[in-house]
Parts: structure tokens; sequence; C-alpha cells
């Protein structure tokens, strides 16, 4: 992300310098641009908040935001018609679950391994990828700082704004008190019909 961003940032910039727009009076005046470019990275959920057997992924995507945070004030001092966004998607359907790798040392803390994970993940992969890619191009569209994609993120993204040091336990909470009330509502199903 950092390597692709040095790379193509100076084009994006230089194809807005194009069509710079001049006037007489360039003294007082700020740049104007007919055309704008945008850098879009992808962070994730966990770039919101922590998640226990995740400390690598987490620290990732917690620098892929600040990253792009940085990014983005830099761009906005320099006034050259160029911005950034960071994307904070949920559960997109994609092979992701099937292409990852796993690690045993997830069971220490309660997690599924092998087979059972990949089902596990695969069933939060829920919000369609062609949805999310036309969210993330009205996000640059719009020159959003942060574009968060499904309700989990939004939950997850409003859990950690109110409760900031201590949202992991009302995530744990919230997760527990979910598994709880699954089996509830599958009986029932089964007895309505």
């Amino acid at each position: 992300m950092v390597y692709g961003t040095k790379a193509f940032l100076p084009l994006i910039k230089n194809s807005v310098k194009q069509s710079e727009v001049t006037s007489d009076n360039q003294d007082d005046q700020p740049h104007q641009f007919k055309e704008h470019g945008h850098v879009i990275n992808i962070s994730s959920l966990f770039g919101l908040t922590a998640q226990p057997s995740y400390s690598a992924y987490n620290a990732s995507k917690f620098a892929v935001r600040a990253f792009t945070e940085s990014l983005r004030q830099e761009l906005n001092i320099q006034n050259c018609g160029v911005s950034a966004t960071c994307i904070h998607p949920s559960g997109i359907k994609t092979n992701i679950a099937n292409s990852a790798r796993g690690n045993d040392s997830t069971r220490t803390v309660g997690m599924p391994t092998g087979d059972k994970a990949i089902r596990s993940f695969n069933k939060l992969l829920k919000f369609d990828a062609s949805e999310a890619a036309w969210i993330i191009l009205q996000a640059a569209a719009t020159n959003q700082q942060r574009c968060l994609i499904g309700n989990d993120a939004k939950f997850v993204d409003a859990v950690q704004r109110v409760f900031p040091a201590h949202y992991s336990q009302v995530l744990n909470d919230v997760n527990s008190l979910s598994r709880k009330l699954k089996p509830r509502r599958h009986k029932t199903s089964k007895a309505a019909t």
C-alpha cells in the first residue's frame, strides 16, 4: 500500500496539475483544477478496533489508517487537487476466508481453527463486492476521509467511539449475547413450521 501510493501519487498529482485552471489574478487565488485525483487505501474493521489473536493484522490495518489520514492532511496542505480516503469494510463476499492461512495458536484464545475457522469466517462475509465497489467510488467522489462499508463496520465504529477504553468488553458482551440468542431463534423457527 505504501509502495503503491509512492509509485502512483506523483502520476496522479501530475495529471491533476495539467488540469489547473489559470486566471489573470493568481496572487490571492487558491489553486483550482478541472480534475481531481484520489488515493483509496483499504484498511479493515481491524483498523478501527483491535481483536484478539490478530495482533500483526491489527497493527497493519491501524497503520493503513494512520498512513492514509496523514497523507490526506499533507495533500490538503499542498492544495494539489488530490485527496485520500481510508476504507474500513466489514465482511465482503470474497474468497478471503478460503485463502486465509490459519494458526493453531488461535485455539488458546478460544477461536476455531482449520476447516471450522474457514466455515465460521465465511458466515461473516455477507456484503456484496460489487456494492462495496460502488460505495468506495462514491466515497472518493464525495471526498470522504473514512468510508465504512456494511452495518457491522458502522456498529463497530460506533461502539469504539462511545466506549474508546472499553470497546473490547462491549463487543465481547454483544457477541456472547448473540451466541446465546441464536439457538433460541433457531428453535423458535423450527417450532413455527
